[in-house]
């Protein structure tokens, strides 16, 4: 099955690429196209600046594509525009019985490394020394907990000063302290240290925010002073919040897993794609991460809306949702819906429970159902239909298009709408047309 417009263009890296990949998509650059032939592929030339075109393949099975042309990007404008292509015109990529040889060739060698990467065991297990591991475990736990240390006299500091210093300091003594954690090799700590030098220039009411987020810094700190006290499920919470390395671990779970949404974020030295999935069987909500390097996309893209078939790995943790993707069973395809949602009161509930296992959970992936768009003064919120209840949109999506993509597919009636419901409000990801058909991204 084909997908929409929308999905292919939710997996384009930036705005720039979108619009360039819809440049490409109609038939008139493009020879040489086809789909299907048994692989789940989609393969195209696209005539390009120079003499030779383009060669694109696009595996739908897995979301993976391949491109001749020298861009860093992923997918790359090519890539989008031919599944753009494919998507709109059945006649201009009709399915045909093989791919041609290099599109084959590429697609076999994805093969055979999924094979092979089931089918060998792990080398660095076979060869790793137990006891060297523990003692740089060790050795790492030892940095950490004198960083921790450190940090703490830090935060002493500033409340000893007043919160009024930290607007004076600016955001060089943040920096410096985030190196430090760096060098503790805390890299969670870091990042929440820098996330509190932002806090006293982000407008009205900073200091009750800086000493919210000061707070649940302190607690972080204190439980990883305490972690051999914590129960496990919480101590891996802890790990992980500090930023220690952990493995997918755990019986794999294998369903036809929804994808809700995709969306991607970035700190200037590494884009982090957020990717949320939902088990049409388990009922489970799983979260896909991907990284890419400054300046490249990540490699996972999944378009929102489709449906595969796959085998899903669980990370430890208390209240942790993510999962490592694993091997993936025939090709992504179009489901009858969303999920069961909840109204907005089910929303805080959940997100209140969440809190109870991991107190440092920024927000909760919820869907709304039956809930209505609408402004508030000057913010918006989404309201239940009933009116019982309305959650305020967090102030960070506020000023998305997809907020007024949202209002448009209302039309003042009530939709359903999956997001992440947290202590700043609700941040819309997906929503659905009225009928329940097709699945709209919001980022």
């Amino acid at each position: 099955m084909r997908w929409t417009a929308d999905q292919v263009l939710a997996l384009a890296p930036d705005a720039a690429s979108r619009k360039a990949g819809s440049r490409l998509g109609s038939a008139g650059p493009w020879s040489e196209t086809g789909c299907g032939g048994g692989s789940g592929a989609v393969w195209g030339e696209c005539k390009g600046s120079g003499s030779k075109p383009y060669r694109t393949v696009v595996d739908t099975a897995g979301a993976a594509y391949k491109c001749s042309c020298p861009s860093r990007k992923f997918p790359c404008k090519h890539a989008l525009g031919l599944l753009l292509l494919w998507a709109s015109d059945e006649e201009a990529v009709k399915e045909t019985q093989a791919p041609p040889e290099w599109a084959g060739e590429w697609l076999e060698g994805r093969r055979k490394k999924a094979g092979a990467a089931q089918a060998a065991p792990d080398a660095a297990t076979r060869t790793a020394d137990p006891e060297a591991a523990r003692r740089r475990a060790e050795k790492r736990a030892e940095r950490v907990t004198a960083g921790a240390v450190e940090l703490e006299q830090r935060l002493e500091d500033l409340l000893r000063g007043g919160l009024a210093a930290a607007e004076q300091a600016g955001y060089g003594l943040w920096e410096e302290t985030a190196a430090r954690m760096i060098d503790a090799q805390a890299p969670g700590l870091a990042g929440r240290v820098r996330e509190l030098g932002a806090i006293p220039a982000s407008g009205a009411g900073w200091p009750v925010r800086l000493l919210e987020e000061c707070a649940l810094l302190h607690l972080l700190d204190r439980a990883w002073l305490g972690r051999e006290r914590l129960p496990e499920p919480l101590a891996a919470t802890v790990r992980t919040r500090v930023g220690l390395p952990v493995a997918a671990e755990g019986a794999a779970v294998r369903d036809r897993w929804l994808v809700l949404a995709q969306y991607d974020s970035s700190d200037g030295r590494l884009t982090t794609r957020r990717i949320w999935l939902h088990g049409r069987e388990s009922g489970r909500t799983a979260l896909v991460l991907d990284f890419g390097a400054a300046g490249r996309a990540p490699g996972v893209a999944l378009p929102v809306g489709l449906e595969l078939d796959a085998e899903l790995t669980p990370y430890p943790g208390a209240g942790q949702l993510r999962a490592a993707l694993g091997e993936q069973f025939g090709v992504l395809s179009p489901v009858g819906g969303p999920p069961a949602g909840l109204r907005a009161t089910g929303a805080v509930a959940a997100y209140g429970r969440a809190l109870r296992d991991d107190p440092w959970a920024e927000a909760w992936p919820v869907t709304l159902t039956s809930v209505i768009p609408a402004p508030a003064g000057g913010d918006w919120q989404l309201a239940d239909s009933d009116g019982v209840l309305a959650l305020p949109i967090a102030p960070d999506a506020l000023s998305r298009p997809g907020l007024w993509t949202l209002a448009a597919l209302s039309g003042g009636g009530p939709v359903t709408v999956f997001g992440e419901c947290g202590h700043r409000g609700f941040t819309p990801l997906t929503a659905w047309t009225p009928d329940g058909t097709d699945a709209v991204p919001l980022t």
